[in-house]
């Protein structure tokens, strides 16, 4: 339920330059010359957000656009009788926000703990005028964007149980290795579950009873092994995009 007073923080001390971010191969920054990093570096600023806190309600001014540095959060719309649909996670290097939109169209929730690189809206918009990595750069993650947004219609709308948990696991353990390649430096893959089984029902249209019900099938079937509650470790990718009914990695990248 949204609060009547829009819940602040300040700015978390961060230190990091961009050459140094986690996320600089991914991020909106991926392209960028180092005059270009140089002015992206005199606007930015962090800002961390706890588990369970509003990042931005829907119709709130836009005043921001950020990068998802580490942690997930839910985009969600709430219906007018109350319901709550979500309809997409910000996993690290993510984009939040469109340039040239003044106020925000979903609900952005923290999932686990998230840190934002965020840029004021008005500086970052004057830069894509003049910066062309940095629009190429946001034209390509749109676009990828898109074709995720596809691949998920086709997930909600025609998969089984198993083959929608096989595929959000495929994405994330794919996400994972881009970002921190150790993570699939051997034959297999592994990675923390960023998200609760509930936070996973919710995004899959399924009850945590299901969900629970086909982790369990994947594990005791070996596409899956589970370390404590949250690491996964996947010895076979290709055997997981069979689960999810896919021979491509579809919206791994997403």
């Amino acid at each position: 339920m949204r609060p009547s007073v829009p819940v602040t923080r300040p700015y978390s001390n961060v230190n990091s330059s961009c050459e140094s971010c986690p996320i600089r191969h991914r991020a909106v920054c991926a392209h960028c010359e180092r005059e270009e990093l140089a002015m992206l570096e005199k606007m930015k600023s962090y800002k961390t957000f706890e588990s369970g806190e509003p990042i931005i309600w829907a119709g709130d001014p836009l005043q921001f656009v950020a990068s998802v540095v580490t942690g997930v959060a839910s985009i969600s719309r709430t219906m007018e009788d109350g319901r709550r649909q979500m309809v997409g996670l910000l996993l690290p290097s993510d984009f939040l926000g469109r340039p040239g939109r003044g106020f925000a169209n979903y609900d952005v929730t923290a999932v686990s703990k998230v840190t934002l690189c965020r840029f004021e809206r008005a500086p970052f918009e004057n830069l894509l005028k003049s910066s062309p990595s940095v629009s190429r750069r946001l034209l390509e993650m749109t676009l990828d964007e898109l074709d995720a947004a596809r691949d998920w219609m086709l997930l909600l709308g025609r998969k089984t149980a198993r083959e929608k948990i096989a595929s959000l696991l495929a994405i994330l353990a794919r996400r994972e290795t881009i970002l921190n390649p150790k993570a699939g430096e051997t034959l297999s893959m592994r990675f923390d579950l960023p998200i609760t089984r509930e936070a996973m029902a919710d995004y899959l249209g399924l009850t945590i009873e299901t969900v629970s019900r086909q982790i369990t099938a994947l594990r005791k079937s070996g596409v899956i092994s589970l370390e404590g509650k949250r690491h996964v470790i996947v010895p076979d990718y290709a055997r997981l995009l069979d689960e999810a009914g896919d021979d491509s990695d579809g919206g791994a990248d997403y």
